[in-house]
């Protein structure tokens, strides 16, 4: 048994960290059950040894990320808390002293989470990176970020965006206007993401000027992207062939950036999704990486982690898989037989992650090897 009485540097810092009615400091106690006292800016904790060490490390942590951003968030609050009891409290840091970009209105892009950390890391070493996980987890807006950076930086001469045109459960055929015209209400997001870069009269400015360009993904056919920072959406709406033609745009001198969401495939019938399919060929080679976002990783509100969380359950029980793990450290768990409301759901279900064939392909060597 161990107590420990932690102080504020300031008073004024004890009531955004604990929180409004100490909100907060009760989500620190659901994870790091103690006796705790709270006093002004005073707390005294009292408790098994481990327990009291890791709270008192999380509130350092916390009055860190406090002197950084003048305020604390519950998913701040959780993911402090998550990282200290994982061994990995010097990682916030790290975290947050990485600044992306900024915005056009002073904001200082970071990463927010040990996921986001990985992925941004991951694209600047490789040339390219796929982001696979469940939404909300910042996917676009981190890859929007890091594109308009290097383009300031004259690390690339343009930004590409792009997305297949297939939607949830909607027809767009019938819409008016050509391909692009039909798609471009579905390229919002990317939009947003430049402007929060940009600015609005900077993005129209650029895209005269073809120095950004967004398109549907059928308009990078028969092309090469140089010098670009080449962005693909909802990836896991592609089909193995678009997937293909894709990735072997990629020319001299660019990045590509590849996200998608397993759980979220909208593709007809038993068609194959591309990013499933690349995920099973492009695995360990050099110079693509593949970073896997879990509901952790989620910056929406909490509730919309324990939303995920629950699909995911299901999911494991009514197929035995899990969609947002690493496919090649999945093991096949048997599927809830007893479920009849979903047997034909099963027998049915788009894409059984089983029953892909692995596929051969012949990897080009490059010259001089």
């Amino acid at each position: 048994m161990t107590e420990r009485t932690f102080t504020f540097p300031r008073y004024e810092m004890a009531v955004p960290i604990l929180g409004m009615q100490e909100r907060h400091l009760k989500i620190i106690v659901e994870e790091l059950p103690c006796q705790v006292v709270s006093r002004g800016d005073t707390l005294q904790l009292k408790g098994d040894d481990e327990i009291v060490n890791q709270f008192w490390r999380v509130l350092e942590e916390l009055v860190f990320l406090y002197n950084e951003s003048s305020a604390i968030t519950e998913q701040q609050i959780r993911m402090a808390v998550r990282m200290v009891k994982s061994g990995k409290a010097d990682l916030l840091h790290t975290m947050f002293e990485d600044t992306i970009n900024v915005t056009v209105k002073g904001r200082m892009i970071t990463p927010k989470t040990e996921g986001q950390k990985v992925y941004v890391d991951s694209i600047r070493r490789n040339t390219i990176t796929f982001g696979i996980g469940p939404a909300g987890t910042g996917k676009t807006f981190l890859a929007v970020a890091l594109a308009a950076f290097y383009l300031k930086n004259r690390d690339v001469e343009r930004i590409i965006l792009t997305r297949p045109a297939v939607e949830a459960g909607e027809k767009l055929g019938y819409l008016p206007g050509d391909l692009k015209e039909k798609v471009d209400p579905y390229l919002r997001p990317l939009y947003d993401a430049l402007n929060d870069m940009f600015g609005l009269e900077q993005v129209d400015r650029f895209m005269l000027r073809g120095i950004i360009e967004v398109a549907p993904l059928a308009y990078m056919r028969g092309r090469t992207l140089e010098n670009a920072f080449i962005i693909l959406d909802e990836a896991q709406n592609t089909t193995p062939e678009q997937m293909k033609m894709f990735l072997t745009r990629l020319g001299n001198n660019s990045k590509m950036v590849i996200n998608g969401d397993r759980t979220q495939i909208d593709l007809q019938g038993r068609m194959v999704s591309g990013l499933i399919e690349a995920e099973h060929v492009l695995t360990g080679l050099a110079g693509i990486s593949m970073v896997h976002f879990t509901d952790a990783d989620v910056v929406r509100h909490d509730l919309v982690s324990k939303i995920i969380r629950a699909y995911e359950r299901y999911e494991v029980k009514r197929t035995g898989r899990d969609l947002n793990k690493p496919l090649t450290k999945q093991k096949k768990e048997k599927p809830d037989k007893t479920d009849k409301n979903h047997k034909e759901a099963m027998q049915d279900e788009q894409v059984k992650q089983s029953e892909i064939p692995v596929l051969t392909v012949d990897t080009p060597q490059e010259e001089g090897r």
